[in-house]
């Protein structure tokens, strides 16, 4: 049977994925949002994910853009490409992809394959898709229809890792439907695929793929904390480090992912200390002494101090500012920055961004911006405690590592009267040879 892919859900990452399978495939591209489908249908992505040669390329290839259920009625494929946001509580909405199921299940039909591309947890896709694809259609599961899940795994504003590129992973809701699953996404992916034994599987693996990469960035901020205060540079701790061959190398910086609505990461510093939030989040939790709203623009007024690390375009480095005002408001039109680093940056269109000419700063529109305009991009942490001292024995005195002292510009040795088994109790050759001290005999 010949298979018609549809493709539900247009962001940056199903239309990539819609334009990749065009090139071998009858594709329909299905987005609830008029909007997202005229201006695709006219060949422009604001995204920036595809080029208007490219999203052209997939029209002449015959690819269809509609918000129609009549257009996808007859498709035998179905990938759901919906974003999975989280709530105010760190919850994850699950409403456009139970949306999409409902969606779905009003044209499945016998045979159909449903294959969810969306981050989950493991266990959603038959535990709560599968049900309302049941329930909508009227068919049974893994008898008249049958289901995959393939995690995207796309780098927004990436264009050297594109879907193609990028070793995708399969499953399917029983060994044939799992290597029919991989089939279809070997034939457009040359990186080449990794079919999982279960759903199940693949969507754990999606999980641990971006909580390992959120961990061990959280992880060196905390790193980079700490050596500020001992005036350690951290790039050069991270540059030694490196050198050996299993050392895996991240970097200070901002976690979070796509997936998210309200994603942009800010480090925040109030009453409590330092954090990283959301700008949602914190504008959500926002304690405010007086609000106003002006042509649609949210101004609150907070009634603590907050502060927010910021680029000082007069000091030229990073520091915290105060804020004042905080600002929320509706936008439809987003713009993707890549930055000659390779930093990839998504803001509304009328959002100002600190540009640098010729020594001096200024402050354009994000859509003003033209190729080759600097814009400051923050690489690390400020330092925080310039000025105060660490007591590391203080510290881990009563951790559980194994910790040795030594006697800078001296050696223990020199301390026989202290050194020695009647006051130490234990035979203390190995100290005196290695020269060193665990810390609790030294305490």
């Amino acid at each position: 049977m010949k298979n018609k892919i549809a493709v539900i859900g247009l962001g940056y990452v199903g239309l990539p994925l819609a334009h990749a399978f065009s090139s071998k495939y009858e594709v329909v591209g299905f987005d609830i949002a008029q909007w997202r489908i005229d201006e695709l249908s006219l060949g422009h992505d604001r995204t920036l994910e595809l080029s208007d040669k490219q999203v052209k390329e997939a029209i002449s290839n015959g690819i269809l853009f509609s918000n129609l259920l009549e257009d996808i009625n007859d498709c035998n494929i179905y990938i759901v490409t919906v974003p999975t946001p989280i709530d105010k509580h760190k919850k994850p909405d699950l409403t456009p992809l139970l949306k999409a199921s409902e969606t779905i299940g009003s044209v499945l039909k016998k045979d159909d394959i449903v294959i969810y591309e969306s981050t989950v947890y493991p266990g959603a896709t038959e535990e709560d898709c599968v049900p309302i694809l049941e329930k909508v259609s009227g068919l049974k599961f893994n008898k008249d229809f049958f289901c995959g899940y393939s995690p995207e795994r796309i780098n927004p504003g990436d264009k050297e890792h594109t879907v193609t590129k990028i070793l995708k992973v399969t499953s399917g809701s029983n060994p044939q439907i799992g290597k029919k699953v991989d089939e279809l996404y070997a034939s457009i992916i040359t990186a080449g695929t990794h079919l999982a034994p279960s759903i199940k599987v693949a969507e754990a693996a999606k999980v641990i793929e971006n909580s390992q990469r959120d961990i061990n960035i959280a992880f060196v901020n905390e790193l980079s904390m700490i050596f500020n205060r001992l005036n350690i540079d951290t790039n050069a701790v991270l540059e030694a480090a490196g050198t050996k061959w299993n050392f895996l190398n991240f970097k200070p910086g901002l976690v979070g992912g796509h997936c998210q609505i309200g994603k942009e990461t800010i480090v925040v510093k109030d009453s409590s200390g330092v954090r990283v939030s959301t700008l949602k989040d914190v504008i959500d939790d926002l304690d405010t002494k007086k609000e106003i709203n002006y042509h649609g623009t949210t101004l609150k007024f907070a009634k603590d101090d907050y502060e927010v690390l910021s680029f000082n375009p007069f000091k030229e480095e990073t520091s915290f500012e105060k804020v004042k005002v905080f600002t929320k408001r509706d936008y439809n039109s987003l713009i993707k920055i890549k930055t000659s680093m390779g930093r990839s940056i998504t803001v509304s269109d009328k959002h100002p961004m600190i540009v640098k000419d010729n020594d001096q700063y200024s402050v354009k529109l994000a859509n003003e911006l033209t190729i080759k305009d600097e814009i400051p991009v923050i690489t690390k942490l400020p330092t925080l405690y310039k000025n105060e001292s660490i007591n590391l024995i203080d510290l881990l005195k009563d951790s559980d590592l194994n910790i040795r002292v030594k006697i800078k510009d001296e050696k223990w040795s020199d301390y026989p009267k202290f050194i020695s088994k009647k006051y130490m109790g234990v035979k203390v050759s190995n100290y005196n040879y290695w020269d060193y001290l665990p810390l609790d005999k030294y305490m």
